[in-house]
């Protein structure tokens, strides 16, 4: 098999094939090409007049308030009363309970999945409810009345500022999953351009979609990659080569993610020219050793677990119980002696390391 087979996958499915699940063997099949969004393709005049209530103050809550008083919309902030509604009337915000928020016109529910279903939230009936993760709706843990829409930005809340001061953009995922007035549409667009979140573009997606690739990304990427370092690292130790030198090679150097950033910057096939013609050799000619290992296989088996709620309710059981397998597995993910020998290591190499004394 050529070692470039994988990327002409990519390069088909991108021109809209579909491709068996067994064998990857394209079945010649046209699909809907996927939409995207950009601020000329929204109208901030969509939410005229309307007032936009933000639940939750913290991650997601907090940037997006401000960015979205910042581009003119009327903007309330409903939180329990805590600490995050200390800040919210730091900020300038009429800081209410989280049950008026059911008298808006948008209401942006941005708090963790886990807490959603229980907020009791009564929209009216001419409403919009947007959520910042599909998850909810995707596995049917929260159905209020009226529009309902997905704005998912694809970064981390304190960054989704950032970016909005900074005049810069983000990717966003953005998908209408019940349009009763015929407005969702048009309303969620004016939030996503409202937050910054249409300057890089949006991609259209269903909440379920955004769901599944979410889970899968910590489900089948994540462990994936966990087990090919261990891998690794037990290989190149079997050799002699130091711990030290094994971990700046994978982390502290930042090679890894200097390359991970061209690859969103420039691409797969311009990033290679940033390596050696050894290195260049070395990657393409020994990509295909791997081929007999039969990943695909674990991955619909997990896949399968997500798609058919299966996880959704495993993980509303353990949430239930008081997370003890959760305990149970990060304790075996980071003992003592882990979190040692990682505080050690990134005491001498990590980013804030300095000579010993």
């Amino acid at each position: 098999m050529p070692p470039q087979w994988s990327w002409q996958i990519l390069a088909q499915a991108w021109r809209g094939h579909q491709f068996a699940s067994a064998d990857c063997l394209p079945i010649w099949e046209s699909k809907t090409m996927t939409d995207f969004f950009y601020e000329q393709d929204a109208d901030l005049g969509a939410l005229a007049g309307q007032q936009v209530a933000v639940v939750g103050y913290g991650n997601q809550g907090r940037p997006w308030a401000l960015n979205m008083r910042d581009s003119g919309l009327s903007v309330s902030v409903h939180v329990r009363a805590d600490e995050t509604r200390e800040q919210a009337i730091d900020d300038g915000f009429d800081a209410g309970d989280i049950a008026d928020a059911s008298s808006a016109d948008v209401i942006c529910v941005l708090i963790p999945d886990d807490s959603i279903p229980s907020l009791g939230l009564s929209p009216r009936p001419e409403a919009l409810t947007i959520v910042a993760s599909g998850y909810t709706l995707a596995f049917d843990r929260f159905n209020p009345d009226g529009d309902i829409a997905m704005v998912a930005p694809r970064m981390l809340g304190p960054e989704v500022r950032r970016c909005y001061e900074e005049g810069v953009g983000f990717i966003t995922a953005v998908g209408v999953h019940r349009d009763v007035t015929g407005s969702a549409q048009d309303r969620m667009l004016a939030v996503a351009r409202a937050i910054g979140g249409l300057r890089q573009g949006a991609i259209a997606m269903t909440p379920y979609q955004e769901a599944v690739l979410d889970l899968a990304v910590e489900q089948l990427l994540s462990p994936v990659l966990t087990h090919v370092n261990t891998n690794f690292v037990l290989v190149l130790l079997e050799l002699g080569i130091p711990l030290e030198a094994i971990t700046t090679e994978l982390f502290y150097s930042g090679e890894v993610e200097r390359n991970y950033r061209l690859l969103r910057e420039i691409g797969f096939v311009a990033q290679l020219d940033h390596h050696s013609p050894a290195s260049q050799y070395g990657q393409l000619s020994r990509r295909g050793r791997f081929d007999h290992v039969d990943v695909a296989t674990t991955m619909r088996e997990l896949i399968e677990d997500i798609t058919s709620g299966r996880f959704a309710d495993e993980w509303d059981a353990e949430a239930a119980a008081g997370g003890p397998t959760l305990a149970e597995l990060r304790d075996q993910h980071a003992g003592e002696l882990m979190k040692a020998v990682e505080a050690d290591l990134r005491a001498k190499l990590g980013p804030s390391a300095s000579p010993a004394t």
